[in-house]
């Protein structure tokens, strides 16, 4: 099939703002977003239970068409990607290819830091599986990483109550938390797509000396290269400019939410 469409994957609403990032530099292919909003947020669950649920997702846009699929969610990243890629699709799908968004990230974090510390600020799936740290490390040793979690950031954002005063507490006390624990970060990373939502409220607790970076821009820069080094993927790849989406969950609530992180106006179908 040469009209493939590519997938973008999240646990819920975050992953738009990279596909908005996406579709901005990419604008020509066609697109299917999927969020498992019946069964987020994924970042206090289990390895094994994300694993699943992540496997099953991607699986149903391979069934849909979808040859390239992007986790475009951290926690699934961090947690379902390597086992999906090593164990899954060299067996089932070896003409499939599921790319994640810690990878790309990694690779160029030592650009926006001078003093080699840098904060990572993510949910606690995401922390916990010290994915970040390890990618870092291994492409930057000289980095020294600082991790927080944030575990009521997703649902303050999710409520729609992330630009309320009421969110400011929970703001102050991880940005807070992440500086005491070096006082020479001078590059922040935003490792939960739904986090760019905050930017407003973080740019007011930071040092202006402090970089907050947001994945989606760098996520889509990546995927255009990775296209041009894979020109046996690209040629598969259907060019229309079409987008659709779904949510595991309610569409009309997925709706209502999605244009905060997507940008404009959409309309979903239930998977």
């Amino acid at each position: 099939m040469q009209d493939s469409p590519i997938g973008i994957f999240d646990s819920g609403y975050g992953g738009l703002t990279v596909f908005r990032s996406i579709a901005e530099q990419l604008p020509e292919y066609n697109y299917i977003y999927l969020g498992d909003n019946a069964r987020s947020p994924y970042g206090d669950h289990s390895f094994d239970t994300i694993y699943r649920y992540t496997l099953e997702c991607v699986e149903w846009l391979f069934a849909k068409g979808c040859k390239l699929v992007i986790l475009a969610c951290n926690t699934a990243s961090a947690k379902a990607l390597r086992t999906i890629q090593q164990k899954d699709l060299p067996t089932k799908y070896p003409d499939r290819r599921v790319l994640g968004v810690i990878r790309p990230t990694a690779e160029v974090i030592g650009q926006y830091t001078s003093t080699n510390r840098v904060g990572v600020m993510g949910t606690r799936g995401t922390v916990n599986s010290q994915s970040y740290l390890l990618e870092i490390n291994k492409l930057f040793p000289e980095i020294t990483v600082y991790q927080q979690s944030c575990p009521m950031w997703v649902p303050l954002i999710e409520n729609n109550e992330h630009l309320q005063a009421g969110a400011d507490f929970f703001v102050k006390e991880y940005c807070n938390a992440l500086l005491q624990q070096a006082g020479d970060i001078d590059c922040v990373l935003l490792a939960c797509t739904h986090y760019p939502l905050l930017l407003p409220k973080l740019k007011t607790v930071f040092p202006d000396y402090i970089t907050i970076l947001s994945q989606g821009e760098i996520v889509a820069k990546s995927l255009v290269d990775y296209l041009i080094r894979h020109p046996e993927m690209e040629t598969q790849l259907g060019k229309g400019g079409k987008k659709a989406f779904y949510t595991s969950g309610d569409a009309h609530a997925f709706d209502e939410h999605a244009s905060n992180f997507f940008g404009a106006e959409l309309k979903s179908d239930q998977m």
